[in-house]
């Protein structure tokens, strides 16, 4: 197949791109290459894709911003993909209480032209990321998509849930099968410098001290990267069609009469931030300085993913102890950052 995979200089997008090529398919991959972390990481993705076999043929790269209406609309035009996976994004929750507008202009807008393209070009799949996040103030945990996500905390996951609504509606008006995955906290190598595990390791090899927020009693559903990506490539494969037992007087949330469907993404194994952090120190020969802090503004507690549902449909099986995660992650930094 011929897939666009939008966010692929990004760390989820990496990755899928990877399995993508690897089994045959062709790949359009789009991103900014933005400075929201170091361009350089970003760079070197890329890089390692371009040098895979067969990338030469069958992976072309577009440097193009989401919201970016009128180039969108050239690149659908142009390479008339079977199937999108759309993972590029403006992530993480702290950035978005100093930069909303950011999330608006690429979550919101971006989207919206991902929505229009595959309109448009008759896409037969678009599968989107999505975020443990639009769960917010819903502290009933496992958290279950079969229950409302009315109430994110901050404007990141506001606009993830922004995403699954759109994505509804022209399900709804145009047919287009779309499936949202709502990722669980994804680590590994070539992650984001801006999430936990990657900045904790970077302050304990400089011997610098932690923000260990929450004094680190909150728990995460860490999911390793190679476990979601292939729940993401299941996903994308298995198209998402119309319920036929949906009922508009008991509305299901993560279903409905027309081809969209939501899953958790997740590794249904919450570890709490503080084994978490023991494991990495284990794993660096290092101890860290913890600075303990309050739960900041906009995180949650705790996240649990069932992932139950997306299981069924497609066979998905996260199989990496944390341990085993953590230990790649460090030996990928390591032989990067040469330290």
């Amino acid at each position: 197949m011929k897939i666009l995979v939008t966010g692929a200089a990004g760390f989820i997008g990496y990755h899928t791109c990877q399995v993508l090529l690897a089994r045959g398919d062709t790949v359009v991959g789009l991103d900014n290459v933005n400075d929201y972390y170091d361009p350089i990481l970003k760079e070197a993705r890329l890089a390692q894709l371009e040098a895979l076999p067969g990338a030469a043929q069958r992976f072309q790269f577009y440097r193009l911003d989401l919201a970016d209406t009128a180039g969108m609309q050239r690149l659908f035009a142009s390479e008339s993909v079977d199937r999108v996976i759309h993972l590029a994004a403006q992530a993480g929750v702290r950035y978005s209480l100093d930069n909303p507008q950011a999330y608006v202009d690429s979550n919101v807008t971006g989207f919206l032209n991902v929505l229009e393209g595959c309109r448009h070009q008759n896409v037969e799949h678009l599968t989107y990321a999505s975020t443990s996040s639009v769960y917010g103030a819903n502290t009933h945990m496992p958290f279950t998509e079969h229950e409302p996500a009315d109430h994110p905390l901050a404007i990141y996951g506001a606009t993830k849930r922004a995403n699954e609504l759109m994505a509804h509606s022209y399900a709804h008006l145009f047919g287009l099968p779309c499936t949202g995955l709502r990722f669980f906290t994804v680590y590994g190598p070539w992650g984001r410098p801006d999430m936990a595990l990657f900045l904790f390791t970077r302050k304990i090899l400089a011997g610098e001290p932690i923000p260990v927020f929450n004094h680190g009693h909150h728990q995460r559903d860490f999911t390793f990267v190679e476990d979601i990506v292939e729940g993401v490539v299941r996903a994308s494969d298995h198209i998402a069609t119309g319920n036929p037992h949906w009922d508009s007087n008991r509305p299901d949330p993560a279903t409905s009469a027309a081809p969209w469907r939501l899953f958790n993404i997740g590794n249904n194994q919450p570890v709490q931030l503080l084994d978490y952090i023991r494991v990495l120190e284990r794993c660096l020969g290092r101890e860290a300085k913890m600075e303990m802090l309050p739960l900041q503004a906009g995180d949650v507690p705790d996240t649990w993913a069932s992932a139950d549902d997306l299981q069924q449909a497609v066979g998905y099986q996260p199989s990496t102890p944390v341990e085993t995660g953590v230990r790649r992650f460090v030996d990928w930094y390591r032989a990067y950052y040469q330290v």
